[in-house]
């Protein structure tokens, strides 16, 4: 799948959430519909249920890369944080990506938390770094 950005449409990725826990998730409406990461020509949005949707410039994104499990809580599923800039959204144990940002921001996850470093578990993790490569690209070419 190589995404088209000339049309600054936004590409989704969704989530990938293990299906034996897919009805903790559910709690905290973290349905397929509702859990994704959404690259559009400046932004990267991402949502998991009603407990998280933030967008990110696509410019404050330092780096991202694949990683084999949340580096700061083990393993856990749902909505994480290490409370000093790491946050997970974690549906499942694998295809976990690692994204950094160039400064912390504060998110809102029932209350303030810092976010230097996001962490998810998507369904075409490969895919997704493709397009956030590409549409990095294109934003830094304007």
């Amino acid at each position: 799948m190589k995404p088209d950005f000339r049309a600054a449409e936004a590409v989704r990725f969704p989530l990938l959430l293990s299906r034996c826990w897919r009805p903790l998730l559910l709690l905290f409406g973290g349905t397929k519909g509702r859990s994704y990461l959404e690259i559009d020509s400046e932004v990267l949005t991402a949502r998991f249920g009603w407990l998280f949707h933030y967008r990110f410039p696509l410019g404050d994104i330092e780096d991202a890369t694949l990683v084999e499990r949340p580096p700061w809580y083990g393993y856990s599923i749902g909505w994480r944080s290490d409370f000093v800039g790491g946050i997970g959204l974690i549906g499942a144990y694998k295809n976990l990506v690692k994204i950094r940002f160039r400064r912390r921001r504060w998110v809102w996850m029932l209350l303030p938390l810092p976010c230097k470093r996001l962490v998810v578990s998507l369904e075409e993790p490969q895919a997704f770094l493709d397009a956030l490569t590409r549409a990095r690209a294109k934003a830094w070419s304007w």
